[in-house]
């Protein structure tokens, strides 16, 4: 909650400054800007490569088929969120938001700052999610002890970077861009469609969670307000740490007052805080089309143009680092590459996501429960493989 109130007040003095700052202020501050975009781009593929590859030469092996349930299961209800989602968001945004809100920013920018830098990334974002691939699979498959430490090595080095710089660093980050729309004024019009783009994204994860649950009740002749109620204490949770696996203690006991057994939340739980983001992917996709429908040079594409994106999001939320706004740092090279959304799109897209971040963690967590429910009937109806799943889980921790 304090980096929402940092993005805040970075919104506010960006609109200040772009009002009455004097021209030296505001060339500083996008010169801030600038610095700051060029690291995130540089990082991107770094994040997409390292995290992806430990995830999954991390999975825990000797799980059985209750493993690959498990992560079919979360990264179905990623795809499924993210489909209705955008069935959702394309249909109620375009009659609410505006279509010039960005045209003035990118077209009569008037002052720049003091340093033009460019740092190119290493390679390419899909380059980074096929090598992540790779290096996954074949750590996983030769069980490369040396080379899964590396890897992780790399990704914490990463975390380091995302935690400790470039996190902290957003709000300035966001405080040029509201800085430029402010003084191509464009920042007001903006602003009015950020409310309403929120509060779709909210309503969305709690139809979902209900979809989710209400399913699931149906399914083993359960109560879903019993479910439900289980679960909200890690919800709430969820909702002040922003974070699944700060979460994780309190998900497992309202997994377990959900009658889901001891080995199987064990084994759910932390898996599902790393692979499961349902509510994320929901709010990526709901702001993806916000911000496209600002911006001119953007086309929103039908549900058959989206499906590729969505699907591939999906993988790389798989393994979306566990810092608060990560999963929206991680999607940032596919919103670019695969949808040709400029610096200006992606700074709104930072914003607009951090902005609610709590709520899609929540989502995520809350979501969490209704696949360890079916992961524990699955358990049921294979009989002692559930509990060789949960000593694999264990002895792999």
């Amino acid at each position: 909650m304090n980096l929402v109130l940092k993005l805040i007040a970075g919104i506010v003095a960006g609109m200040l400054i772009g009002l009455y700052g004097p021209d030296v202020i505001v060339q500083s501050l996008f010169t801030v800007q600038t610095l700051i975009g060029q690291l995130i781009k540089f990082t991107i593929p770094l994040i997409i490569l390292f995290y992806i590859a430990s995830g999954i030469a991390s999975l825990p092996q000797g799980s059985g088929s209750l493993l690959g349930k498990t992560v079919g299961l979360a990264y179905g209800s990623t795809i499924i969120a993210g489909m209705l989602a955008f069935l959702v968001a394309s249909s109620v945004l375009p009659s609410l938001v505006s279509g010039n809100a960005l045209e003035t920013v990118q077209e009569g920018e008037k002052l720049k700052g003091f340093i033009e830098l460019s740092i190119p990334p290493m390679f390419e974002v899909m380059t980074a999610l096929a090598l992540a691939f790779i290096l996954g699979i074949g750590i996983s498959a030769i069980n490369a002890t040396s080379l899964r430490k590396g890897v992780n090595e790399a990704r914490d080095i990463v975390e380091v970077l995302l935690s400790k710089v470039i996190i902290p660093a957003l709000p300035f980050y966001i405080a040029g861009v509201f800085a430029e729309m402010t003084v191509d004024g464009t920042v007001f019009s903006t602003l009015k469609t950020f409310g309403v783009v929120l509060v779709l994204a909210i309503v969305m994860h709690w139809v979902w969670i209900t979809v989710l649950y209400v399913g699931s009740a149906i399914a083993m002749g359960r109560s879903p307000f019993e479910l439900l109620k289980n679960m909200l204490p890690a919800y709430f949770t969820a909702l002040g740490t922003m974070s699944s696996a700060a979460t994780i203690p309190v998900s497992l006991r309202a997994n377990k007052a959900n009658n889901v057994r001891d080995g199987i939340a064990n084994f759910t739980v932390p898996l599902c805080a790393s692979i499961h983001l349902s509510g994320s992917t929901i709010t990526i996709i709901t702001c993806a089309t916000a911000v496209m429908l600002l911006t001119p040079e953007l086309t929103v594409p039908g549900i058959g143009g989206m499906v590729g994106f969505i699907f591939v999001l999906g993988i790389t939320m798989i393994a979306a680092p566990g810092a608060p706004g990560g999963a929206v740092m991680s999607a940032l090279g596919l919103l670019a590459s695969m949808l040709g959304f400029s610096d200006a799109a992606l700074a709104l897209m930072i914003a607009l996501y951090l902005a609610q971040d709590s709520f899609g963690t929540a989502c995520n967590v809350t979501g969490d429960g209704a696949i360890a429910l079916w992961v524990d009937k699955f358990a049921g109806e294979q009989g002692p493989e559930s509990s060789d799943a949960a000593e694999a889980k264990e002895q792999n921790a």
